[in-house]
């Protein structure tokens, strides 16, 4: 079943990928094995285009079952499968969560662990009627269908809603169970943290681009970047340009058999464009490091215009902006965004459908042969030395001799918050989205990230958290919440406090006034502050930035205008914190501030005269906060 599925579908030459995905048939469209105990089941979803009926999708995936069951593949698919499964059970192991995954689905499927083990060697031994085979005899028409329609449901009966009587938080109590765990001995973990000048390895490329290196003593991954210091803010052509090339061929290759070459070689191409930064990474089996970096170069490059391709591609992303509309937590982002910023904002940053439909596509592949032409970071993470990765390099990665200036780009300003405002977005749903919002310009203080590491903790981030029990367990009041006093990810930003929660409509006027009492208040308890304090050390005693975790370590401080891990001087510093240094904290910062009430629901079933009672109400569209 395995197997089968990623003869299906594989994200890149798979049936469904080639004969689906890419001609833009449908939207998109996926399958998958759901393995349990007892029975499994074999998934496929597809999402349609504008105007496409849900009968034809379904003929659509059933074709490409079809094909499977009369062997309508390739033969060396299978090979690429068995070699991409292995690919990703290595990228498993690199992690404990992979690790211990492994051994749970062991436990639940009750295999003993060298059958767990020994699962991709008995699947490489399958053959193609192996599979045919097996579609035959399983894909029939013993299948269910489900169609996810829009429309009012009228058959919906209401009933009436119990009351929810308040529960007194007990902060300052334990149970037994919890006085047992808390009083067990466990031995103390000494922490690691990151040294960059001793895990990292710095040096040059023979055209004297700079190299960040770190080695893969593990296996034998790899994961190249070519990082750039410009992204979308600098040119919103960016997005669909990466887009757009994954739908393309070169002058020598169709689309099919690029995709069938990168999957043969059990590697990974990606573009991604940032707000104010982009990268071009290949990853894979570092053997074929040099085959996949030269296709990567050749389809960007010498990738050639498909008219056709472009007019799906656009169909196709006017139709999920429009999708996007219909999702609730994705209509939260964009308010939360349009809160932090305004109606100009990174998520705004994108071509409009008039820019869409008129550009020439040509544009997109001229834009990507220009970054030869920008100077950028070269990162890896791989098995092999040093010298024989810039062997690479000066063979494979062709740049120019001089480079260009860098594009700019824009700078998005945080709106400050002056007054408490409500602004509202409409959302049919029986549910509200709120998002509580304080600025004040406020520079990042790195000699305050302990205080504000705790203090995360204690009030907002876990479910020993103020907000967390005050919010649900003892009110009832929602789905999810938390609270964040979020630090910049990039020097010149500020840092600024948000609250979040999800809940019943009726509820929305004591789920404000029951943030703002524990914000204005801090409640302060000594026992809940020394269990987030414990939690704390230990979590940063215990964690461990290792692989390709350390580069990103390491850019992530560049960003912030450091040159140490901040994990460790959070350490060193957070044993001192004090619980008067967390309310006072938040009295400084936070209580009795203005604030931005984000609120996505149906204005019909809300207070909006206790809402105009905070402050100025703006009402938006939908239009006003994506941006189109």
């Amino acid at each position: 079943l395995a197997l089968l599925s990623g003869v299906l579908y594989n994200d890149k030459a798979g049936l469904m990928d080639l004969n689906l995905n890419a001609k833009m048939k449908v939207v998109s469209s996926f399958a998958y094995p759901w393995n349990l105990a007892d029975y499994s089941a074999f998934v496929m979803n597809a999402q349609p285009l504008a105007g496409q009926d849900l009968d034809e999708v379904k003929h659509l995936l059933l074709g490409q079952v079809e094909a499977l069951k009369k062997g309508d593949f390739d033969e060396e698919l299978l090979v690429s499968t068995v070699n991409n499964m292995k690919f990703e059970y290595y990228q498993m192991l690199e992690q404990n969560e992979g690790r211990v995954s492994l051994m749970v689905d062991a436990f639940v499927e009750g295999q003993t662990w060298a059958d767990m083990l020994g699962r991709l060697e008995r699947i490489s031994k399958l053959q193609k009627q192996d599979v045919v085979d097996f579609a035959n005899k399983h894909l029939t028409e013993g299948y269910v269908c489900v169609y996810k329609r829009q429309g009012e449901d009228k058959s919906i009966k209401k009933i009436d809603k119990p009351a929810i009587t308040p529960i007194p938080a007990n902060r300052d109590k334990r149970s037994a169970f919890l006085a047992a765990i808390s009083d067990a001995e466990a031995a103390p973990i000494e922490p690691q943290f990151v040294d960059f000048q001793k895990d990292l390895s710095f040096g040059q490329t023979a055209s004297n681009l700079p190299v960040i290196y770190k080695q893969n003593t593990t296996n034998g991954l790899f994961s190249l970047k070519f990082r750039y210091d410009f992204g979308m803010t600098a040119d919103r052509r960016l997005e669909t340009a990466a887009s757009y090339l994954k739908l393309l061929g070169t002058q020598q290759k169709t689309l099919e058999e690029v995709q069938k070459q990168f999957y043969k070689l059990a590697c990974d191409f990606d573009i991604y464009a940032g707000d104010d930064y982009m990268y071009i990474s290949v990853s894979g089996l570092d053997e074929n490091l040099p085959e996949a970096l030269a296709l990567t170069e050749e389809l960007l490059n010498e990738a050639k215009v498909d008219e056709e391709a472009y007019r799906g591609y656009v169909a196709k992303t006017l139709k999920e902006r429009e999708n996007a509309k219909t999702n609730q937590s994705v209509c939260g982002s964009y308010l939360r965004m349009y809160g932090l910023y305004g109606p100009e904002n990174p998520y705004t940053c994108m071509l409009s459908a008039k820019e869409l439909q008129q550009t020439n596509p040509q544009d997109y592949l001229d834009l990507l042969k220009s970054l030869s032409k920008y100077e950028h970071t070269v990162t890896y993470y791989g098995p092999r030395t040093m010298d024989d990765l810039k062997a690479v390099l000066a063979d494979k990665h062709k740049i120019a001799e001089a480079f260009l200036p860098l594009p700019q780009n824009k700078q998005f300003t945080y709106a400050e918050t002056k007054q408490s405002e409500v602004f509202i977005a409409p959302y049919n749903a029986k549910n509200i989205i709120l998002w509580l919002n304080h600025n004040e310009n406020r520079p990042w203080h790195e000699d305050e990230q302990a205080v504000q590491y705790l203090f995360n903790n204690y009030f907002g981030g876990s479910m020993n958290g103020v907000v967390f029990q005050e919010m649900r367990e003892a009110r009832g009041l929602a789905y999810s919440a938390f609270g964040t006093y979020a630090r910049p990810s990039k020097q010149g930003d500020p840092e600024y406090s948000y609250f979040y929660i999800a809940s019943q409509n009726d509820k929305m006027m004591d789920c404000i006034s029951t943030f703002r009492e524990i914000i204005d208040t801090v409640p302060a308890s000594q026992k809940a502050f020394d269990v987030a304090k414990q939690q704390v050390i230990k979590d940063l005693a215990s964690a461990r930035t290792t692989k390709e975790k350390v580069i990103d370590r390491y850019i992530g401080a560049k960003r912030l205008g450091i040159d140490y891990d901040i994990q460790a001087r959070i350490y060193e510093t957070v044993k001192d914190v004090t619980l008067d240094d967390i309310v006072n904290f938040e009295r400084k910062t936070m209580a009795g501030k203005p604030y931005r009430y984000l609120i996505l629901g149906d204005e019909k079933e809300l207070d909006m005269k206790a809402l105009e009672k905070i402050g100025p109400v703006h009402r938006l569209t939908l239009e006003d906060i994506f941006g189109y």
